[in-house]
């Protein structure tokens, strides 16, 4: 895997040999990462894999047609090649009005701030294999945890490189560091599973492997012998677990190319007053060390902080350039590639900012309720925001979280859903979409 700077001068060669093969403008991208992990179960080493790769991806513009290709051969032969193809390629594409690089004068410049994404400690083989072994331990030293699905630790690197024929240029580079544990508790046909896990850029970020298990246990072993619910409309509360997944929801639909499309439950929202107010979502790509932190986007521009829902009002649309084109509007620093082919969007960093009340004030009032803290299926319709999905969790009664439920649907409206919900102040920081406990009130649950 090559280093930042090797990864910048390779996406900046390829870009010359494009453009020498007779294309208008091209941006390249490189990417490399390496992966090491470590699968125990039981007590004994189960998995050790190690995997490693890079890629140079090309997209090509020849008027307002375009193509991508892609190589995982990085000599000058294979790219010279790479690039005449890629031209011929365009030049048979049929026109499109709004594909092309990111404007000009939008473009970051650097020097790039640090946002330390990277742990200068790369943990060994058998570092990883002690830490998965812990966190199984634990999990299995919980009273009622019968069995094991295994714990596991890895270690990652990752490199980022892109580069324009319109004058950008910029590398990134980041670690990753997990750890995980996925045990079973009870016996027979009433056995319950469950897990808990943890990523970061920095071993430090972890938790302790012994927590993580525990964790992990004490889940499993709270969701034995679970019980029915009766159907009707109730408050439904969301663990911060699964409650980002509203929010992702929300996400999806204001992506540009889906307003482009006509297919987004937010058509014709823009500036509207979705949630009640108080509520915000921020979005926050140069937090340090943060999962999706990045000091500019998949075309080349700058981010920066920016508030999605302000006061539960919908800021605008999350917009690269080509559906910023299509919506006359600008590209907002969100666009993010993958292998090949031309950008999509996404945030980075998002929170739903933490309300006033603990989570027991916060169901204190709930007379019959459920508390969910596991969601299945993906019965969401993103043009209609009709929602409905499988879950399971606890029932509340009288204000208080009692016994576990099963086998019961959520379901109602997202724009519904948005306008009813409240928050909890106990906002955790470890995912990438991070959000505190969260209240529904009035959703349709189907049980018995």
């Amino acid at each position: 895997m090559l280093n930042p700077t090797q990864a910048q001068d390779r996406a900046c060669a390829l870009i010359d040999l494009a453009r020498r093969a007779g294309a208008d403008a091209a941006d390249a991208i490189y990417s490399g990462s390496s992966s090491e992990s470590v699968q125990v179960r039981l007590g004994l080493l189960e998995d050790v894999e190690r995997s490693e790769s890079e890629h140079l991806d090309l997209r090509i513009f020849s008027g307002r047609r375009s193509a991508s290709i892609g190589s995982s051969d990085l000599s000058d032969a294979a790219l010279k090649e790479l690039a005449e193809r890629a031209v011929a390629m365009a030049r048979a594409a049929p026109d499109d009005h709004y594909a092309g690089l990111a404007p000009e004068s939008l473009l970051a410049r650097g020097p790039f701030p640090d946002l330390d994404l990277a742990d200068p400690v790369e943990p060994s083989p058998l570092h990883l294999r002690e830490q998965a072994l812990v966190c199984e331990d634990a999990a299995r030293a919980v009273p009622g945890v019968s069995n094991s699905e295994g714990g596991a630790a890895s270690a990652s690197a990752r490199v980022f490189a892109l580069a324009t024929s319109h004058g950008f240029a910029g590398a990134t580079s980041g670690t990753g560091r997990a750890l995980s544990a996925t045990v079973v508790a009870g016996e027979g046909a009433g056995m319950q599973r469950d897990y808990a896990w943890r990523s970061a850029h920095h071993a430090a970020d972890l938790l302790p492997p012994e927590e993580i298990g525990r964790q992990a246990g004490e889940r499993a072993v709270r969701r034995l012998d679970p019980g029915r619910v009766r159907s009707g409309t109730m408050p439904v509360v969301f663990d911060p677990r699964i409650g980002g997944s509203l929010i992702g929801h929300l996400i999806g639909a204001m992506a540009g190319s889906a307003i482009a499309r006509r297919a987004s439950f937010l058509l014709g929202k823009d500036g509207a007053q979705l949630f009640a107010k108080g509520i915000t979502i921020a979005d926050d790509p140069l937090r340090p060390r943060g999962l999706n932190s990045r000091a500019f986007d998949g075309e080349g521009l700058p981010t920066s902080p920016r508030r999605l829902i302000d006061d539960g009002r919908l800021t605008g649309w999350l917009m690269d350039s080509a559906s910023a084109r299509q919506l006359g509007g600008q590209p907002s620093g969100h666009a993010v590639r993958g292998a090949g082919g031309a950008p999509g969007v996404s945030p980075s960093n998002v929170h739903l900012e933490a309300g006033t009340r603990s989570v027991a004030e916060l169901i204190g009032d709930i007379t019959d309720g459920i508390y969910v803290t596991e969601l299945i299926g993906h019965g969401v319709n993103g043009v209609t925001g009709d929602y409905s999905r499988g879950a399971s969790g606890f029932r509340i009664i009288k204000g208080e979280i009692a016994g576990p439920v099963a086998e019961l649907t959520v379901a109602g409206n997202l724009l519904e859903i948005f306008t009813e919900l409240s928050v909890a102040n106990d906002l955790e920081w470890h995912r990438s979409l991070n959000v505190p406990t969260i209240r529904v009130d009035g959703m349709m649950v189907a049980g018995d």
